[in-house]
């Protein structure tokens, strides 16, 4: 009795309840998103029940392993996401002009979700190593940046501009929040700036170059490279404050709507549940964010406390951008809303990255 209660009392509810209901109310919105795609895609709301259901087992088994077992074996996990990055040239499948995916059966894995993950807690297990508390200048930024490179160079190659600029945002948040002097975060954003010709130019892809003009001059080719956004737009300001009700949403059900269970799911509840229900869903991701962040604040090493910042900001980044791109504030990339759009990988990647979050949040109590 007083081991379940003490299970009781330290277990993170606010979490748990939080993540539940962004997962129910993603399948009940893909069953709507997928309901006139015909044969293909109507059982995908099926398959994500069954990888949630995959992905809540394996967030289990990562709360129940004391997380500084994960510290201890930090370099194995990034070197494991190394290799399965290279594999992807080897034996991966190109879909839409992209290789990113390895065939596992039916099934397909995206290694660069995974290696997400593992970069986090290589990267935080660099940080609980270095002991130094003052200021880190650009100096001591070199081997974190290798940490960061090396996977970068190949997911950009894949091309995953998407997944890279996730990474980015999440390197940059923990090496902010773990006292990196003002003036050389400064410094490094200018210098990201200053580099944006040379991306342009050698780094991105032709169709990433017509997204970006399209971002930029959404009036040129509506029914080309601009298609996606604009109907997205149509789709969210058609539902008004109210919506249009469930199962209802004419952009969706008339197959204006391109790719709606995965990378614009957003759209379809927005325009079916209207203002109302659009911020409900952002206050969700909002209180998940902030308090993955209050989880790191009582971390009680800085291992969990830049693991925990790493998963917040992870899934900070996931939702801004795909909101931003589907409200024609960013440009499109294909970045998933976590555990609102459908793929295996990203629902596996983001509870496992709870479960980290539950394991730090749980063991504070037993230090």
């Amino acid at each position: 009795m007083a081991l379940g209660r003490r299970f009781r009392d330290q277990f993170d509810w606010p979490l748990f309840v939080t993540v539940v209901a962004i997962g129910v109310i993603g399948v009940v919105n893909l069953y709507s998103a997928v309901s006139i795609a015909g044969p293909r895609y109507e059982d995908s709301y099926i398959q994500q029940i069954y990888w949630l259901t995959l992905g809540a087992a394996t967030a289990v088994l990562v709360t129940a392993i004391d997380y500084r077992h994960f510290e201890r074996h930090g370099w194995e996990a990034y070197a494991v996401g190394v290799v399965l990055l290279v594999l992807v040239f080897l034996l991966g499948r190109e879909v839409r002009g992209s290789q990113r995916w390895i065939p596992i059966g039916p099934f397909s894995l995206q290694p660069s979700e995974l290696m997400k993950l593992c970069f986090i807690i290589a990267l935080a297990k660099y940080l609980h190593d270095d002991p130094r508390t003052e200021g880190r200048t650009l100096k001591d930024l070199i081997i974190p940046g290798l940490i960061l490179a090396l996977p970068l160079v190949l997911i950009l190659n894949q091309p995953d501009l998407g997944t890279a600029l996730v990474m980015v945002f999440v390197f940059g948040s923990i090496m902010f929040l773990t006292h990196l002097k003002t003036r050389s975060f400064v410094t490094l954003l200018l210098t990201l700036v200053a580099s944006a010709p040379l991306t342009w130019e050698y780094l991105l892809k032709e169709y990433q170059r017509e997204r970006l003009l399209s971002f930029l001059r959404p009036a040129k080719d509506l029914l080309d490279t601009g298609w996606h956004a604009h109907q997205a737009k149509v789709a969210i300001g058609s539902g008004g404050f109210w919506g249009k009700g469930y199962l209802q949403g004419t952009q969706n059900q008339l197959r204006f709507l391109p790719d709606p269970h995965t990378d614009f799911p957003f759209p379809v509840w927005a325009e079916e549940q209207g203002f109302i229900g659009a911020v409900i869903l952002l206050f969700l991701y909002m209180f998940l964010v902030l308090w993955g962040l209050q989880i790191a604040s009582k971390a009680k090493d800085r291992f969990g406390a830049v693991v925990a910042v790493g998963v917040s900001a992870l899934i900070f980044a996931h939702s801004v951008i795909n909101l931003g791109m589907v409200c024609g504030l960013l440009p499109v990339v294909g970045i998933t809303l976590p555990l609102f759009s459908y793929g295996g990988s990203s629902v596996l990647t983001i509870l496992i990255g709870i479960g980290l979050l539950m394991n730090i949040s749980m063991r504070r109590f037993r230090f």
